[in-house]
């Protein structure tokens, strides 16, 4: 996990931190996934108002599901679908806005999510894999590296798109995944129209950039906090008791 987003205001922090490297990108290549098939980009992977205003409960259909997974342990679908319906019930009980009922839903829809995978489905179910990248960002679950392995099977089974390779540049880097963060750029930047290559390029190149100075300085506010908190005091003095003679009579 690259930031500890447990702390009081560390998530919202984190969150403006990438809201403010998707600015940086420009006329709406990665915010809006302008430019390719891909719905989305980071502003849907790490956006914390993503289905959290709806208050209707998902608690029918999940119990429906848990029976046919109950039945039929190896029913890829309806795992998925339990996924799916999971991670929507913790967005309508604030998982993004870092509520625990929420997260812990989401919780629920990750692990629903892994049998899923486990059973190694022919193919994967595209709408729920870009569902779980949103679940895996930094207002989610705030597991990246989870996101990126998502984004590899989206990526093998999706026609080639530049928002979808900005957008695995980008979860790449925050994961601490350079060498992946840099192939996905590189084939963003090749995807792109010529006109827009420096673009593009110059972008991702600097939203990694803003990544690793980020994650530098939370690693030495990390630092400090532990030195503080591990400092021992300084001994205090105490004075010896006052001695009284006895005058001699």
């Amino acid at each position: 996990m690259l930031f500890d987003l447990r702390g009081r205001g560390r998530r919202r922090t984190v969150q403006f931190i990438y809201l403010g490297l998707a600015l940086l990108m420009g006329g709406g290549l990665v915010l809006f996934g302008v430019g390719g098939a891909t719905s989305g980009g980071l502003f849907d992977a790490f956006s914390s108002n993503n289905n959290t205003n709806t208050s209707t409960s998902y608690t029918k259909q999940i119990k429906a599901e848990e029976k046919r997974v109950t039945v039929n342990p190896k029913d890829a679908a309806a795992w998925a679908k339990l996924a799916s319906l999971r991670l929507a019930e913790g967005s309508s009980r604030g998982g993004f806005d870092g509520k625990p009922s929420g997260l812990a839903e989401f919780r629920q829809a990750s692990a629903a999510w892994e049998k899923y995978t486990a059973l190694n489905p022919p193919k994967y179910d595209l709408n729920v894999a870009r569902q779980m990248v949103n679940l895996y960002g930094t207002t989610g679950l705030n597991e990246p590296d989870k996101a990126v392995a998502v984004l590899d099977v989206i990526v093998e089974q999706s026609p080639p798109d530049v928002s979808l390779y900005q957008q695995y540049a980008q979860l790449a880097y925050v994961a601490g995944q350079n060498r992946k963060g840099d192939l996905a750029a590189a084939k963003a930047v090749a995807l792109s129209p010529k006109a827009q290559r420096p673009q593009v390029k110059a972008a991702l190149a600097s939203i990694k950039q803003q990544v690793a100075q980020a994650a530098a300085q939370g690693a030495a506010a990390a630092a400090q906090g532990a030195g503080a908190s591990t400092a021992t005091p300084a001994p205090t003095s105490t004075a010896a008791p006052a001695t009284t003679t006895t005058p001699k009579k």
